[in-house]
């Protein structure tokens, strides 16, 4: 089972250290996560088809992460990491596509090359 987080690409490819916090971090104290292609979908259009930017979805690999995890809903299907994201935990990157309308639609199959 992987992890998923949704980030602005912008924001992941001008991130050029060994780890990794989003812009919302210092605010929210951990980095939200989702289990599933679905849930992350529809977590990006809950809360940034307003965003003009383009997203990419990184694939986590728990047993990677070095900061602590916490799945805290009763679904079990949103992990929080509470510190840095260790960029050697990714073990994929793909963009969300997205209509005209801002609507995310889906989880690209293939893979964005990263610095």
């Amino acid at each position: 089972m992987s992890y998923l987080h949704l980030v602005p690409e912008p924001v992941w490819l001008g991130n050029d250290g060994d780890t990794y916090l989003p812009e919302a971090f210092a605010r929210e104290g951990f980095i939200h996560c989702t289990i599933g292609d679905g849930e992350v979908v529809a977590a990006a259009n809950r809360f940034y088809t307003g965003d003009p930017r383009p997203f990419l979805v990184l694939t986590l690999d728990p047993a990677k992460l070095t900061s602590p995890v916490r799945i805290e809903d009763p679904r079990s299907v949103f992990p929080h990491i509470f510190g840095p994201l260790n960029v050697d935990a990714v073990t994929a990157t793909r963009r969300l596509e997205r209509d005209a309308s801002g609507t995310f639609l889906g989880i690209a199959a293939a893979e964005v090359p990263t610095p």
